[in-house]
């Protein structure tokens, strides 16, 4: 991450009031420091951020968001709500582009490769980037063929019957990959028996679990996830904590959550967004939760405001 970028904004830091709005009730005015956020970690960083700032029309929703996620490890993104959050998550396979108010300026790069390059190719973004959203969405369709959507959708499947009649369809292979989704979502010995019914028709965990299926039938490199576990019970949240630790061992995940004992027990690195789409704090998860540089993130994560 680019010090002098640091410096500057180290410089140009504004008391949470001055930066957009009121501060949230009980949080106190503090000057954000460079190094609260430049984390360093062994290895390739996977996502560069660098000077990001989203508008919504007049609204600045984020400010000079510049951070980097390391490859192969789970990011926690935490703070109130209204921080900006789930607009960060949403910049990463631009999803935000979605929405005809939205302007963003900055830089997001995936493995070195500009996100926000003219001409980009977002269906492969969005194939490389996946994301699983807060509330369960699978289609009105059989649990197989929502696995096996993408993949088709793409075009690495041909299931046609067309392609039956010539003897060059892809049964055997969108046998395999369901299986093999099914498997990584840890569903598949829930589900093996009955690929044919309706997913309507799952539990909303095993449903949020299938929706995970559906990402990573198109093999992407990143998932990203928006408060996953939040619509669901204790037991279906606990697995899905475990499997997004088991993902991170094939993938890098990008979680936001609103629930901070969460965020410690699944990620290695936790960022801190607070009043005015502002990146406060970005470290080491362990760090972060026991040991914060910054007075306005020790006062959220031990519950004085937020």
């Amino acid at each position: 991450m680019s010090t002098e970028l640091n410096e500057t904004q180290t410089e140009a830091a504004q008391s949470p009031a001055e930066l957009g709005g009121a501060t949230t009730v009980g949080e106190t005015d503090e000057r954000t420091r460079a190094e609260w956020v430049d984390h360093e970690f062994d290895g390739d960083a996977k996502i560069a951020v660098e000077d990001l700032n989203v508008y919504y029309g007049d609204d600045h929703a984020l400010t000079d968001i510049s951070m980097e996620i390391p490859e192969g490890s789970v990011t926690a993104l935490i703070g109130p709500s209204g921080c900006g959050k789930s607009t960060f998550l949403r910049c990463l396979n631009r999803m935000n582009d979605r929405i005809g108010s939205a302007r963003i300026e900055g830089s997001v790069r995936i493995d070195g490769e500009e996100v926000y390059r003219d001409r980009a190719d977002l269906v492969e973004l969005r194939k490389r980037v996946g994301m699983v959203f807060q509330q369960p969405n699978p289609f009105p369709k059989s649990i197989r063929d929502n696995v096996s959507y993408g993949p088709r959708k793409h075009g690495d499947l041909d299931t046609t019957f067309l392609s039956r009649l010539l003897g060059r369809d892809d049964v055997d292979e969108e046998a395999s990959l369901v299986e093999e989704a099914l498997e990584q979502a840890a569903l598949w010995e829930e589900v093996n028996d009955r690929l044919d019914d309706n997913a309507l028709g799952l539990s909303g965990g095993q449903q949020q679990r299938l929706c995970i299926a559906r990402c990573l039938a198109t093999d992407p490199d990143v998932i990203l996830m928006d408060e996953p576990a939040s619509a669901l019970d204790p037991i279906a949240t606990a697995k899905i904590e475990d499997l997004i630790e088991e993902l991170a061992e094939e993938y890098t995940v990008v979680v936001v959550t609103h629930n901070m004992q969460q965020a410690a027990r699944v990620s290695d690195q936790t960022a801190v967004f607070l009043t005015g789409g502002e990146l406060v704090e970005y470290g080491d998860t362990d760090q972060i939760f026991e040991n914060p540089e910054s007075q306005r993130v020790e006062d959220y994560v031990t519950g004085k405001f937020g």
